[in-house]
């Protein structure tokens, strides 16, 4: 879908607003309202923070959600038929897609919201920035954590974490020697919403990328592509057995209550599952499981993926100036400081272990004690520091993503080679952006 013409326009009319957000006493923002669109998730604490910012500057806030597994339908249905929306909860993976269809206006004409990246982890910037514009402020983010079993690598005489895939490898054939796991790591390669964080994670580790900055495709390329990765899964799972063939009907969710439940030493999960998996109400293997920095490939570092979920401002939030002054408030009250403090990012993470991207918050005595049970917020910080944005992020990422999960199966289960699998790919991926950029 191509609107770049509606755009412009909404380009212009928005520069017109944003240069008048100062201009808005809070007498004058008090009798405005606005529409708040989001999904169902942290409901109690989205609305505590709602009544604190009315009470706070006198706007009035018009709560909506959805469930996640409708939500992008729903927005998508909402936002074609020029609903009032103003702000809404947004996934990095629909940024490139919605601004495209322009439903998703700048924020970087308001100076009140940018001057927080010099606080954000560079990644998470990055990660909102499409076409040299930035459209929101992160309210969560997340990356792929590489978690061991303390307990099973105490028994299977292994003193450290892995510093490198083939050490990975190494020590889950100890622990499958040992007798403690049939498979030692678990891998959930079921073709989900998740496969493309997996798979990011392990691409990045091993050096290599989907596509360049010119988005051309790279993944089937020998190095500097997904090669190495997706060998390493299929020697894993055909030539060592450390990986049960059954990874690639594996859900996130599935996978997590099987390290749960003491069956794997070795998995990769976002690292808000440490919160479940050290719960002892919740896990047979809690206290456990730790977070180490994920291991690096052979020409890769200790790099993996994060994203970002964030608040952005819509075509009808930016469409008149005082409502996108209201607009901007609240973004910086929820994305950005409350009266002075990162009061949102706090009870995210205090209540609900939901990470953040805002560097001073890593170094706060108050989160590292309310989380020490779960993991080491220093390792989280560090790890973050390493985190790239998904390079695939583009308006046809979504028909290309299910064309993908589904060739990387193929390799994995030998119907193709890795090499035959990733040209599939590539092959997709250019066909896909011919036809979107020409």
């Amino acid at each position: 879908m191509s609107t770049a013409g509606v755009a412009r326009r909404d380009l212009l009319k928005y520069s017109a607003a944003a240069g008048l957000v100062g201009a808005f006493p809070r007498r004058a923002l008090g009798a405005e309202k606005i529409t708040f669109a989001a999904w169902a998730a942290a409901v109690d604490q989205v609305k505590a923070h709602i009544t604190a910012f009315e009470k706070e500057t006198g706007i009035t806030v018009e709560y909506t959600n959805a469930p996640w597994a409708q939500y992008r339908e729903t927005m998508v249905t909402k936002l074609a038929a020029n609903a009032p929306i103003d702000v809404m909860w947004v996934s990095d993976a629909w940024l490139a897609e919605w601004v495209e269809a322009g439903w998703l206006q700048p924020i970087d004409g308001f100076k009140e919201l940018t001057r927080y990246n010099e606080d954000a982890k560079p990644f998470a910037t990055e990660s909102l920035i499409y076409k040299g514009r930035q459209y929101g402020l992160t309210y969560y983010a997340g990356f792929m954590g590489f978690l061991y079993n303390e307990e099973m690598y105490r028994k299977a005489g292994i003193a450290a974490p892995p510093q490198t895939w083939d050490e990975v490898t190494e020590h889950a054939l100890k622990v499958k020697k040992a007798g403690l796991a049939e498979y030692p790591v678990m891998l959930s390669l079921t073709n989900e919403t998740w496969l493309i964080e997996f798979l990011s994670a392990m691409v990045y580790s091993h050096g290599g990328r989907f596509v360049d900055d010119k988005q051309n495709a790279t993944m089937h390329l020998p190095k500097g592509g997904a090669l190495a990765p997706l060998k390493w899964i299929v020697d894993a799972v055909n030539t060592h057995k450390i990986v049960s063939p059954a990874a690639v009907t594996t859900s996130e969710l599935t996978g997590l209550k099987a390290v749960a439940s003491g069956a794997h030493a070795i998995t990769l999960l976002c690292e808000n599952r440490l919160r479940m998996l050290n719960d002892p109400k919740q896990s047979q293997v809690a206290g456990k499981i730790k977070l180490a920095l994920m291991p690096k490939g052979p020409d890769g570092s200790n790099a993996t993926v994060a994203w970002t979920r964030f608040y952005g401002l819509t075509k009808h939030g930016a469409g008149d100036p005082k409502r996108a002054a209201a607009a901007a408030k609240f973004i910086e009250w929820f994305g950005g400081k409350a009266k002075g403090e990162y009061k949102f990012q706090k009870i995210m993470y205090t209540d609900l272990f939901a990470g953040f991207v805002v560097k001073p918050l890593f170094n706060d005595a108050e989160l590292k004690n309310a989380v020490k049970e779960y993991a080491d917020l220093t390792i989280v910080g560090k790890q973050f520091d390493l985190a790239k944005k998904k390079d695939v992020m583009t308006p046809w990422f979504g028909e290309w993503n299910e064309t993908n999960g589904k060739l990387w199966q193929s390799a994995i289960l030998k119907k193709d080679t890795p090499e035959g699998a990733l040209k599939k790919s590539a092959d997709e991926w250019t066909k896909l952006k011919k036809q979107h950029v020409g």
